[in-house]
């Protein structure tokens, strides 16, 4: 079974690679805070796509109480985000403050449209937090409770 990440969350990441990409490219001390950021965001956005944010894509069905056995494919996911969680934690923190070493850098040159990209790029980070990884969490746990025991579990 395939989980297909919700379209909204698609499109939210999309749009902050685009704006970031943009960002990359101001030049200056704003274009290497950027490309900093950059570097920090890409691999954390790629296993966030392979384990975060595909369980999410269970929500919707899980709500209106369908449950398949095809389901414990997720296991898979929720399990290995449950064990990077720690990890992908401590990558939030490297890339807040590499934001916040971009909103310096943006705000000294005047560049209000990366200082709000940057406050964009913050909450998104703390509704992956306090929303995203804890609801991708709970996929898991109640698959397989719904499911009961399986060979992952």
């Amino acid at each position: 079974m395939g989980f297909v990440i919700p379209t909204s969350l698609q499109r939210e990441h999309e749009s902050l690679h685009e704006e970031l990409r943009r960002a990359t490219q101001a030049g200056g001390e704003v274009g290497e805070a950027a490309s900093a950021l950059a570097r920090l965001m890409h691999p954390h956005f790629v296993k966030e796509d392979q384990i975060a944010l595909p369980p999410l894509g269970l929500l919707a069905s899980l709500a209106r109480g369908e449950v398949s056995a095809a389901m414990a494919e997720v296991l898979t996911l929720t399990d290995r985000l449950e064990a990077d969680l720690p990890a992908m934690l401590q990558e939030h923190q490297a890339i807040v403050g590499a934001l916040q070493r971009l909103h310096e850098a943006a705000t000294r040159a005047g560049r209000e449209e990366i200082v709000e990209f940057g406050r964009r790029l913050m909450a998104h980070a703390r509704i992956e937090e306090e929303v995203m990884y804890p609801a991708a969490v709970l996929v898991g746990r109640y698959v397989r409770l719904r499911l009961g025991p399986t060979p992952q579990g």
